[in-house]
Order: C-alpha cells, then structure tokens, then sequence
C-alpha cells in the first residue's frame, strides 16, 4: 500500500508540537490523541440537555448469531449472507449517528427517529428471512425478532461489566489459557499511564477517526500487577510444534472474514493480517484453501492465520483512507508490521491431544466485545519483559526497549464431530484449569498467536474494529483455520504428546 500525504491544519501542528514537548520532558510514558481534541469547539448544546444526549457513542443491538444453536447445511449460505447485512446496518447506522452529534444533541426525538427506529425496522426484515430460511429445512427459531431493536450508548457504559479484571478469569481466557494469580489486577492507585489527551471537548468517541481509542483505554504497563502465569504441562502433554510463517511482509490484508461470513465482502468490516494461506478471502473454499500458495516455511502448513491490524493513528493515510473497512469505517492510520510474529500448538495440563481435523475453525475472542460483553472476550495485551501482567480491556503504554504483544490463546477442546458451528463457537470449547474438557469434547493442540509491535513512542494506537466497537482493547481477536496436510499435523500430534519442541 502506498502512503499518501496527509495535511494537518496549524491547531493540528500545535497540539503534536505540544504533544512532542511533553514526550521528551516528561521522561515517562505518554500516549498523546492529538487528533482528538486539536481544534475542538466547545459545543453550547451539551449545556442545554441532558446528560441522557450529551454523551452518546455508540449503537449497541443484541448478536442474532448466538442466539443460533442449529442452521441446515442448506440455509447456512443464506442465514450468514443475513448476519453479514446485519452488521452492515449497524455499521450504517452508527456512521450516521456520528454524523448527527449535533441533532441528537438539540433534539431529543431525533435518535429513535432517524437512527434506532429505521434500524429496528431493517433488523427486524433480516432477522425474519433468517428465521424463514432455517425453517425451510430445519427447526424454525422463535423469538428472534425481540433481537430486533437496538439502544445508544455512552463511551464507558460496558456491558457484562467493565473495569479492569482484578485477578479473575479473563473472560474464556482461563483454565488451560493461563493461571490468574489473587494479585492481579490494574493497579487503582495509580495513573492512567500519564495518557490524557491535550485538553479540549474530547466528545464520547475520540480518536484519529472519531470513533476511538479513547485515553481511558490505555495504562502504563508498570502501574499493573503481576496477575497471569502459564499453566503447568507436567502430568499432561509438554511438548510444542512452532511454525514459520512470517510476519506479513508482503502486506497481505482484506476485510473478509470467510468464517463468519463467507461469501460477503467487507464481511469484517476492518482489516485483517494474512500470514499462512495466501487465498484466504471471503469466496475462498476448502478446496481453494488447500491448492493456494502459503507464507509458511513448511509447504505442508497452509493453515490461515489472521488477526485485525494494528494502527498507529499519527496522520498518515494508507491505501484503504477512502475504503470500505478502512478509512470510510473509522479504521485509519498507519499499518504496523509486526515486528515478530511467533505461531505454536501445545498440550494438554491432564491429557495427551489427538488431531484437529483438516479445515477446523477456530475464532478466539469477540470482535464486538464492547458491546456484547466480556463472555467470548479473550483479548491478551502486554509488553515484552511484562507477560506476567495481561490486560484485556486496556491498551499497555511499554517503557522505552519494550514491544507491545498481544497473544491469542485458542480454543483446545474439539466435540469430535464438527469443523464449524452455526455461531462458531459451540464446536470448541476451552479447557477448564485442571486441563478437562467438557463432556463430549476432546483435547487437541492448542494453537498460540503471539504477535509483537516496535511502536514509535508517544503514537496513540489502536486495533482496527466494527465502526460501532470504538476500537476499545477487548474487541482484539485471533482467527484460525486448520490447512495442515494430515501427515504434517499428526507430526504436530507426535511432537506434543511425546514431550518434544518441534517446528
């Protein structure tokens, strides 16, 4: 992608002079949104509403998808094409309310009359053919269309509760996922990270964008306490199979997503690195996954490993500015390539592992975790030399020589049957922190993303998201798709069982 110049108005200049200034005197670590606030207006109207109109940020409308526990093999095309035009609604509706600040703050009807209430109606339409479609080969769903209305949220209103995890399960990332020491947590007497923006009427949504991060989402990695230790393999399977894939060199990206929905462009509605399989887009099949060319250095690993990019939101416009799932969706800045990128499976705590089947699935975490809540959230942030500390819900600020990491630690439980599921997550399951799976499942390799960023100090940066989840930390998820030949993977099986480091 080619770069294209970017002009900043003088206000803009000033504040990153200012920003500039307080990075080299400060001698700590700061996280600087210049673009939040440099040339904000105070807006008169938030004096004369209510605080129920001032900060609006965000549409918030329940996940139809979870709701789905079976769809026939026959509807499957048509109920994700659906799903996919749900989120799109969203996203449609939420650019509007960025757009309209201004009417929802003088108008009190102007919200559900222009925004909620022609979305509910589109939601309402979908969620029908939804229900239509599964009914014409299967069980027909009920009760979908409560599904149907949304609401307007502020910046902060977190549902399943917010706040720093404080030494408890890290949504699904417990058990196998790693050990939450009783002395975790963020620590609450200290700073956000020196990370405040440079004054102004910040809104509810800040960002280079306007829709995100906000400088609540980001702490100083050292304020945080020890709260995450890897789990022990002793009595189980110990051994590990890594596998090189590079690092996305070659600036492999789309905002497809062909788990969730397959056959639909823009399907993610964000950008995704691509390492592994090199065919890996929303019209991809199984068959056009296992003839494609692969970045892995094993040919027999064509497996697809994707993740949303990192940006770093310092003015500069990439390719996609003026794009569907870049720039036109919030999702703008500079695209960092990672500095390392290191992708492994191992064992089981209790258990010897047996094969993934070809073309497995896996999603790890929540795209939309900001508004869903924290049950599927399973975002892991950290700096290197700080792993014993992982966030979730925040950004890590890491002190000079640090990287900043995020690990995504997979699903390792597999109900022996199935390849995907109608909300793909019920085929996988974690395993529980003795190393058991639940009934019925079974223990297969667990697959590790571990992705590492040499950021430029004081850059404020964010993971590219649904418009709608404002970029907050814990919507960062992992992606996986199993394309191993069957050989290569029972060596992965050989390896971890026997006790062996392989790659």
């Amino acid at each position: 992608m080619k770069k294209k110049a970017h002009k900043r108005s003088p206000v803009v200049n000033r504040a990153i002079a200012a920003a500039t200034a307080l990075l080299l005197g400060g001698g700590g670590l700061v996280a600087v949104n210049v673009y939040a606030s440099a040339g904000s207006k105070h807006d008169g109207a938030r004096e004369r509403v209510g605080p129920r109109f001032q900060n609006v940020a965000t549409i918030d409308c329940p996940e139809v998808v979870n709701e789905l526990s079976q769809v026939p093999d026959r509807s499957r095309r048509e109920v994700d094409r659906n799903l996919a035009l749900l989120d799109t609604q969203v996203a449609e509706a939420y650019q509007r309310l960025a757009r309209s600040k201004r009417q929802v703050a003088n108008d009190p009807g102007f919200l559900q009359n222009a925004i909620l209430g022609p979305l509910e109606g589109k939601r309402r339409a979908t969620i029908e053919r939804i229900q239509i479609s599964i009914g014409r080969f299967g069980d027909r769903p009920g009760g979908l269309e409560r599904l149907a209305p949304c609401k307007a949220r502020d910046n902060g209103d977190k549902d399943g509760g917010g706040g720093q995890n404080q030494g408890g399960d890290q949504g699904q990332n417990a058990g196998q996922d790693g050990e939450q020491q009783d002395n975790g947590g963020q620590d609450q007497g200290g700073d956000q990270g020196q990370n405040a923006g440079q004054g102004g009427d910040q809104g509810g949504a800040p960002g280079q964008g306007g829709n995100g991060p906000s400088p609540e989402d980001f702490v100083d990695i050292r304020k945080v306490r020890p709260n995450f230790s890897e789990p022990d393999f002793g009595n189980g399977s110990s051994g590990t199979f890594t596998t090189e894939c590079g690092r996305n060199e070659n600036r492999n990206f789309n905002s497809d997503n062909v788990i969730v929905a397959p056959g639909v462009s823009n399907g993610a509605h964000h950008m995704h690195d691509y390492v592994g399989n090199q065919d890996n887009n929303a019209f991809s099949t199984n068959e056009s996954l296992a003839a494609a060319e692969t970045s892995c250095a094993n040919p027999e690993d064509r497996s697809g490993y994707f993740w949303p990019v990192l940006r770093v939101q310092n003015g500069e416009a990439e390719q996609d500015a003026d794009a569907p799932g870049g720039g036109t969706e919030g999702n703008v800045g500079k695209i960092q390539t990672p500095a390392s990128v290191t992708l492994f499976f191992r064992g089981n705590p209790a258990s010897p592992v047996v094969a993934m089947p070809r073309f497995l699935r896996i999603i790890t975490g929540d795209a939309k975790a900001f508004t869903n809540g924290d049950a599927n959230a399973n975002a892991s942030w950290s700096c290197t030399g700080f792993e014993d500390r992982q966030l979730r819900d925040k950004y890590p600020l890491c002190p000079e020589g640090s990287e900043v990491v995020r690990t995504f630690r997979f699903q390792s439980c597999w109900d022996g049957q199935n390849i995907d599921s109608a909300n793909h997550r019920t085929h996988v399951a974690f395993a529980a922190e003795d190393g058991s799976c639940p009934e019925g499942f079974q223990a297969i390799p667990q697959m590790v993303q571990r992705v590492t960023y040499d950021l430029p100090r004081g850059e404020v940066f964010a993971v590219d998201s649904f418009p709608e989840q404002l970029h907050k930390p814990d919507t960062d998820h992992g992606d996986f798709i199993n394309v191993m030949s069957d050989d290569l993977m029972a060596e992965v099986v050989s390896c971890i069982n026997e006790g062996r480091d392989c790659q």
